[in-house]
Parts: structure tokens; sequence; C-alpha cells
């Protein structure tokens, strides 16, 4: 059970406010359609998807998320011991239908967005009131890209989602949506034909001092237990519920290009070291980019990634 409790503090008394769920389950599905991007940092694409008449039933949600990658959302208004199975079941429609997402992903984001989807690690996100411990303990037996995100209704327009437990999966091999599968390759091909490098394999080719530069940054993106560090294709992720920070490697320059979900008009920004990129086209996610290339950059830094890790 999530122990998230939320106080109404008066003249210095705290009040507990009760939490409860929905009285609807669709009335929780609804309102996170509505506000899906800003809750979970996932693109809403369509509602009660049919699968088929072979997979016979209703995706509650389908999505893009911030990395590209397709991801499931299946609801329960109260205990989510049903709601993992039912979204496993239909991660398989997903695998044997990615022209059918990709197409929907066009109609609904663009071009752009479907030659970019990114079917390496589809992700499954399960909503419920409640998980069990042996929900929680199964994920990793399941060996998929699962969140159990537990939510509470307090009345008075708030509801709290709380990220209960994840896992990264096992990462296929990256590659977008034009890449013949199984080709052995190294390289994951592009959407023009062209191939380009994993994020793994720029950290592999990048000389020792930028790594153990990186392993110093690492060590304060997870210094909190709850974030989760995911290889994407382009970038590391670290993320919560949403993104909190991206890391890219560039050997050459020997420069970590890190991105922190951070309000860059709050932030003294210094040329060559931090920019705003709310109106730039990059790689990585997260309005402000800064490119650390030495530990003093990285101690310049630490109060910026100390505020995107704990969300301020």
């Amino acid at each position: 059970m999530s122990d998230l409790k939320l106080f109404r503090v008066a003249g210095g008394r705290a009040t507990e406010v009760p939490g409860a769920t929905v009285v609807l389950e669709r009335h929780l599905q609804t309102l996170i359609e509505q506000n899906m991007e800003a809750m979970l940092g996932i693109r809403f694409l369509v509602s009660e998807y049919s699968t088929g008449s072979w997979h016979r039933g209703r995706i509650d949600s389908l999505g893009l998320d911030e990395s590209n990658n397709p991801v499931i959302i299946e609801y329960k208004r109260s205990n989510g011991k049903a709601v993992i199975t039912q979204a496993l079941s239909y991660l398989s429609w997903l695998r044997d239908h990615r022209h059918e997402f990709e197409s929907l992903v066009k109609e609904r984001l663009g071009d752009e967005a479907a030659d970019s989807v990114d079917w390496s690690n589809p992700r499954l996100v399960c909503i419920a009131g409640d998980f069990t411990s042996h929900d929680r303990n199964a994920l990793d037996e399941i060996g998929r890209r699962i969140d159990l995100v537990s939510y509470r209704d307090f009345g008075g327009d708030l509801l709290s989602l709380q990220l209960v437990a994840s896992v990264t999966g096992s990462t296929a091999p990256s590659r977008t949506s034009s890449t013949p599968a199984n080709t052995g390759a190294p390289s994951v091909g592009s959407g023009n034909g062209g191939s380009v490098k994993s994020v793994r394999q720029f950290h592999d080719e990048s000389p020792q001092s930028l790594r153990d530069l990186y392993a110093d940054l690492d060590a304060m993106l997870v210094a909190q237990t709850d974030v989760q560090k995911e290889f994407q294709l382009h970038y590391v992720a670290y993320r919560r519920i949403k993104n909190i920070a991206t890391v890219r490697f560039q050997p050459r320059s020997h420069t970590l290009v890190v991105r922190l979900a951070v309000d860059p008009d709050t932030v003294e920004l210094v040329e060559g070291f931090a920019r705003d990129v709310r109106k730039i086209g990059c790689l990585g996610t997260g309005p402000l980019e800064l490119r650390i290339r030495s530990h003093e950059d990285l101690s310049r830094a630490s109060d910026l990634v100390r505020r995107s890790v704990e969300g301020r």
C-alpha cells in the first residue's frame, strides 16, 4: 500500500486529508487522458483501442512517451491485481501491430513523431488505487518494462500519483520504425536509411576520463533510490514517472550533454555551459541544457542537478 499522506495545515495544526479511490474507473481514465502529458510525460493517442478478433480486447489508453517509446496504460479503480496481466496481454498485440501503431502516431502527432518511434522497449503503465507486495515483487520476474502507479483522490481538485514500483525490462537493440528487424548490425537504423550509434556505444567509446565524469554525475542523479535509469537510443534517461534528466556523450569534445527538468528562467545562463533549449530541436528532454566537460563543471552543475532530481 502507498504510504503517501496529505495534510492540511491551518493555525499551526496539521490535519490529515483522507484519500480515496474514485467512484468510477472510467472517471479516472478520462481525467488522466485529458492531462496525460502533464501527469505522466506521455503524449495521449487514443482511448479504448480495439485489439481485434484475435486478441479480443480494448486497450484503455495508448500513448508515446518522452523517449518516443510506445506506451500501454491500463487502469483499475481499486486493487491492481488484474491490471498487470491485462497490460501484458496487450503487449503481444502491440509488438505484432507496429505499423498500425505508427499510423496512429502519424495521424495524431505527425510524420516526425511516427518516424521516431523507438520499439526497443515498449512501456506498460498500470494505474490503480493500490498494489500488493506480490505485485511489486513479480515485476522483476516478468522481465518487461512496467511502471506501477498508485493514485489517491483527496477531493477539492487534489489527485496524487505515486510511482510505487518500476522495472526497466530487457532492452532489445534500439531501432526506429524503418529499420529491418534482426539485422545483426552493430548500429541501429535511422529514418533516412543511414545508421546511428546508440548511447551505449558512445559511452563505451568515450575515454576513461569522460566515463569517470559520467559515473560521478550518475551518482548524483540516482542518489534518491526511486530514480530509474534507462538506456534509450540517443541518451540515458533518468526518471520517476516523468524524465528528470537525460545524458548524451560527445567523446571527441569530452562533453556530457545533460538536459534537466529545470526552468531556464530561474537560471543564470552561461554561454558554453548552460542554455535554454525550449525552442531548439535537440536530443533529450528537459528545457535546460548543460555541457559538462570537467569535474569543475560538474561541481558548478550540482545544485541544478539536485533541483531537477527534487523537482523544484
